[in-house]
């Protein structure tokens, strides 16, 4: 019998403040469950604006804590309730002064599994995320959940393959990508690096973009287009819309895993040992 996983993205528009945006999450989260997904991603920093396109420190007044602030403890129940596992991008504060870009990843009965920090931190016009976010410092996680195991990419992470590389070598079945990215900067992008990263490393990949333009902290335009992908690097279902939110949900044959590396039989044949030199400082 297929191994298959339904699992679920939700590309969201930004309500105006973190109450409606957790609701509406909590909601659409609700309908997938309904459609028997077992899994679901939400977009990168869910609960709030994209803040990076201006350096304003009011926004540190939205980290908290993960998983013991009340945003985590609140999705600990979502998870139980709707028997899906989670991934829940948040602006995290380890300690006054000291913040993450951070996903929680909670398993289908509601328990906490642990978190992926954001590792590669632009600063550029409209992302002006090093005034933010620390680095993060929790290497290449892979989380055993209910569906198999799940490693997380964080938006600007995509763009570097070696992280890529070490969630396949931890074991990742499935790879998140939550993401804000404008339309115009890196758009021509949006298909080719997080299929390229799903056929280089035979895993699944389930990549979020949020739409919409959020006019009170300037003119980036989010272009959507979330999608999931085999590791073959194929679309699962269509991609998602361009301009409008959208629950995306499509099921995933896991088997196609140990198909496609018994084929493209990278892992392997790589040379570790003469590659000591990408990683020089």
């Amino acid at each position: 019998m297929a191994r298959i996983v339904r699992g679920a993205l939700l590309q969201a528009t930004y309500t105006g403040d973190q109450e409606s945006m957790i609701q509406k999450h909590e909601k659409y989260a609700r309908e997938a469950a309904n459609q028997n997904a077992q899994i679901v991603c939400f977009q990168e920093l869910f609960n709030g604006p994209y803040f990076c396109q201006e350096q304003d420190s009011k926004w540190y007044a939205l980290a908290e804590p993960i998983p013991d602030g009340p945003t985590t403890q609140r999705m600990l129940e979502l998870a139980k309730e709707t028997g899906m596992v989670l991934i829940v991008p948040m602006y995290e504060e380890e300690s006054t002064g000291i913040y993450y870009n951070t996903a929680a990843v909670i398993d289908a009965d509601g328990t906490y599994l642990g978190k992926y920090r954001k590792t590669h931190i632009p600063q550029v016009g409209g992302f002006w995320e090093k005034f933010y976010f620390r680095p993060g410092n929790l290497g290449y996680p892979v989380f055993d959940t209910a569906v198999g195991k799940v490693g997380v990419y964080i938006c600007y992470d995509r763009h570097f393959p070696e992280g890529a590389r070490m969630l396949g070598l931890n074991g990742a079945e499935i790879v998140f990508i939550p993401s804000a990215t404008s339309r115009g900067l890196s758009q021509h992008l949006w298909r080719i690096e997080q299929t390229s990263h799903a056929i280089a490393n035979g895993y699944f990949v389930g990549t979020i973009n949020r739409v919409g333009i959020e006019e009170e902290l300037g003119p980036n335009d989010y272009y959507g287009q979330s999608y999931f992908c085999t590791p073959r690097g194929e679309f699962v279902g269509e991609v998602g819309d361009a301009y409008d939110e959208e629950l995306i949900v499509r099921d995933l044959d896991m088997d196609l895993i140990r198909e496609v590396r018994n084929v493209w039989q990278f892992y392997r044949d790589r040379r570790p040992e003469i590659y000591s030199e990408i990683v020089a400082p």
